[in-house]
């Protein structure tokens, strides 16, 4: 009797392979070729799954948004409302070793949708989530009486989505002078500062 294989996970196992060969070799190398004898398939095999590499890439990026939103949806409320909302955000920095792969996969996505429009929607689609995500932070600080009455929300939320861009990327290039220990401290720093 054939073995019986799960074909969703097994896109996952080759969207997990193309995520270390962009994180390994740099995006320009994930070549159907290279993604496949990372995840220990034949070329041929691989088309099963993914007709084009544009494909490919898409479900890859997807996967990045989709384990966000499930750590996210799977978080537990429990303490002080500052901390969960700031642990909630480390859900999209580079904090830890997965988190750090997410982000570096991420950020070469992002750079790939310059030149492959097709990309394009669901780069837009992952961008609004995310700013919809931080909006929630920021509007959570204000119905916990937490934030400070004369913040322009709107404002904020743009302040705090451009900081956590800009804190992933300044580590992830600079590892050495804008540490994780910095990257956390002034996330901390700048939610207490929109704080009473």
């Amino acid at each position: 009797m054939p073995k019986k294989i799960d074909h969703h996970k097994r896109k996952i196992q080759i969207a997990e392979a193309t995520w270390k060969v962009i994180v390994d070799e740099g995006i320009e190398q994930a070549t159907v070729r290279k993604i496949a004898k990372s995840a220990g398939m034949s070329v041929g095999a691989m088309r099963h799954y993914f007709t084009s590499q544009a494909e490919l890439l898409r479900f890859s990026m997807e996967l990045v948004s989709d384990r966000v939103i499930q750590r996210l949806k799977g978080r537990k409320y429990s303490g002080n409302p500052l901390e969960f909302v700031t642990e909630g955000i480390y859900e999209v920095l580079p904090v830890d070793e997965e988190r750090r792969i997410e982000v570096e996969v991420w950020l070469a996505f992002s750079a790939k949708v310059l030149v492959d429009t097709t990309l394009r929607e669901l780069s837009n689609k992952v961008y609004n989530d995310m700013h919809q995500g931080l909006e929630n932070v920021v509007y959570a600080l204000q119905l916990l009486k937490l934030a400070k009455d004369e913040l322009d929300l709107d404002m904020e939320v743009n302040r705090l989505h451009a900081l956590v861009d800009g804190m992933a990327m300044h580590h992830l290039l600079n590892p050495e002078q804008f540490t994780q220990e910095k990257m956390t401290q002034t996330l901390q720093y700048h939610l207490q500062s929109l704080c009473k």
